[in-house]
């Protein structure tokens, strides 16, 4: 009896996701996920009088529902979420990924404020925020990659063999490269 024969890999199987490119969006999102957080987080302490301290990013037990405070930073948290959807978009190029990344960067904060405080967080704010952000992080990622990947795709307009390339054609008041029409082709190879 023959060998088996294996099936060769599907199309870009082994270039599409590579580990190490893997690895490098992962802590590239999740640089811009902490730049993001800090910015935000030392504008809003800033303006709300207060002294800005590392814990505020890393310290799970800020977030309280007892004071005004608390409750700024966790709306901070949100929109650190909002705005972490650009970097999300730049480094994922498909809409299924987005999830996988999304819940990364926040298991990846679990680890590293669990660390930070030497405690599994037990605020039940905190992890309501947490799965706020997971959720619109993902569903923010998910609609703006498909809107990308449902834009139409332009072609560069490319020059017809035998024709004066230089004439540019007027298209609704403006200078466009040229046009091609299917239509009067027909006629053409009628006649020859």
């Amino acid at each position: 009896m023959p060998p088996r024969r294996r099936r060769p890999p599907r199309a870009g199987a082994l270039s599409e996701l590579p580990p190490l490119k893997i690895l490098r969006s992962i802590l590239l999102l999740q640089i811009s996920y902490y730049a993001v957080a800090f910015i935000l987080l030392i504008f809003t302490v800033l303006v709300f009088g207060q002294n800005f301290s590392v814990g505020l990013v890393f310290d799970w037990n800020n977030i309280k529902r007892d004071n005004t405070l608390g409750w700024l930073i966790a709306i901070v948290w949100l929109l650190v979420a909002f705005f972490t959807v650009i970097p999300l978009l730049l480094l994922v190029s498909r809409s299924k990924l987005v999830p996988d990344f999304a819940l990364t960067i926040h298991f990846l904060h679990l680890l590293i404020t669990s660390v930070y405080t030497r405690a599994i967080p037990t605020n039940l704010l905190w992890w309501g925020l947490q799965i706020a952000s997971a959720a619109l992080l993902v569903s923010l990622g998910v609609w703006a990659c498909r809107y990308r990947e449902m834009q139409p795709i332009s072609f560069p307009s490319m020059p017809t063999p035998g024709k004066n390339n230089k004439k540019k054609t007027q298209v609704n008041g403006s200078a466009a490269g040229p046009s091609y029409e299917m239509v009067g082709q027909r006629d053409e190879e009628s006649q020859t």
